[in-house]
């Protein structure tokens, strides 16, 4: 008779509270602790203890949702029996739950108090039996994988999972323990066929393998990284000890300043580039050797040069105009010439353009003439004067391997006017000398 009875009751409906859960999914077989603090689920909580009845525990599908309704929170869930209820001086209640079975929910009671529901009890079926023991086994070795690489779970866990016979059990068990999705959870939950569940929770692992394998080797070359850096840290603090013992420490000075000078001008790619590789060279270098004395020399010049420092131009024509008559007496056809030079210029909105060349007999204003453009426009005034010059390497610079070598005249000026876009006036281009190995 009592058989019966128990039968009917498990198939039967039955009303119990439920209680939403947040960030968790319930599995039967589960031990759990709570912590409870919104005034509903106290309530239900403290029905429960009353009447020595379980409880349903299903999760709400927006873990944000403080007074979630009814079609918010999931119809599957678990029945379970309230171990041990704790009351904080807080206001929270502490709950140490064991799941029994899984439910689904029917329909809602109106009880203003707490949430409460019809509930009826799910069957379970094995599904195909003869995939099911390949599949638990399959499972465990899994699990083992992922226990080895996930540091948070316990190596008593999989002692306890290895002995587990019960199917139904050990899928749910292994759900339990895996870092995934509420919505992957629940997925498992809702799943009545046991095979079909042994399934997904193999392959839930599978993926969570394949990341948690990514992890350990960003984890890996992270720290590799860093035992990298803290060893360069080490070692160069223990060559600025022997330095400092040697009395190099001026020469490391040179160094940290160059590397300040690289990573504050605004150099190109190619330049920065060629910069730190000159520098690691140079550290490489004995001070003393000639060598370093030439890398230094190239990258004092390199550093010193107005990298991206442009000078404003001037596109106003009439004070060009005033400019030029106010500075020379006559000379229209020149001026002239000169205003249109500019209007182009500012049309085209580009300074590059045809080079004004400026012919005459000594003493006629033409090197005050290009003073004058320079004023005109606003921009740096720069003079090279070519006369007597018989070796190119003086415009364009020497070859580094020579000691004492300078780069060329242009490099230079720019050096001077601080600016990248200086007015340069090329003067006495008729009188540069040539010789048996050409004309520069």
């Amino acid at each position: 008779m009592s058989d019966v009875k128990a039968k009917e009751k498990s198939t039967g409906k039955e009303t119990y509270p439920v209680l939403p859960l947040r960030d968790i999914v319930v599995f039967p077989y589960m031990i759990v602790p709570l912590f409870v603090g919104r005034e509903k689920s106290i309530n239900a909580l403290e029905e429960v203890m009353r009447s020595d009845k379980h409880i349903l525990l299903a999760a709400q599908k927006n873990a944000g949702d403080d007074d979630p309704a009814t079609d918010a929170i999931y119809s599957m869930g678990t029945l379970a029996s309230v171990l041990q209820l704790l009351k904080l001086p807080d206001g929270t209640v502490k709950v140490l739950v064991e799941g029994t079975a899984r439910a689904r929910i029917v329909g809602y009671t109106d009880n203003p108090d707490f949430f409460e529901a019809e509930v009826e009890r799910v069957t379970e079926e094995i599904g195909n039996t003869e995939e099911i023991e390949a599949l638990a086994r399959s499972a465990v070795s899994q699990f083992e994988s992922y226990v080895k690489l996930n540091k948070k779970i316990s190596p008593e866990v999989l002692g306890t999972v290895s002995q587990i016979e019960d199917y139904s059990k050990l899928a749910d068990t292994i759900a339990s323990h895996l870092a995934i999705k509420i919505a992957d959870k629940q997925k498992i939950l809702e799943t009545t066929v046991i095979s079909d569940r042994l399934e997904q929770v193999y392959t839930l692992m599978e993926s969570e393998i394949a990341v948690l394998q990514v992890e350990k080797r960003i984890r890996s070359r992270v720290k590799r990284q860093m035992e990298k850096t803290q060893r360069e840290y080490y070692l160069n603090e223990q060559m600025k000890a022997i330095q400092k013992e040697l009395g190099d420490t001026d020469e490391r000075d040179d160094i940290a300043e160059f590397e300040e000078k690289i990573e504050n001008t605004k150099l190109s790619k190619e330049a920065k580039d060629k910069a730190l590789a000159e520098l690691k060279k140079l550290k490489q270098m004995s001070p003393m050797s000639a060598e370093a004395t030439v890398v230094r020399n190239y990258l004092d010049w390199l550093l010193s040069i107005p990298w991206g420092v442009k000078g404003k131009v001037k596109k106003d024509l009439a004070e060009a105009q005033e400019i030029l008559d106010k500075e020379h007496y006559g000379l229209e056809k020149v001026k002239e010439r000169i205003i249109e030079y500019l209007a182009v210029q500012n049309r085209t909105n580009k300074l590059k353009g045809p080079i004004l060349c400026l012919v005459g007999p000594p003493g006629v204003g033409k090197t005050s003439l290009g003073k004058s453009i320079a004023n005109a426009t606003g921009r740096e005034f720069v003079r090279m004067s070519l006369g007597g010059v018989r070796d190119e390497a003086e415009i364009r610079g020497h070859r580094r391997t020579y000691i004492g070598s300078m780069p060329g005249k242009v490099i230079q000026a720019m050096r001077k006017a601080k600016r990248t876009n200086p007015l340069f006036l090329l003067d006495e281009i008729d009188k540069m000398g040539s010789d048996f190995r050409g004309d520069p």
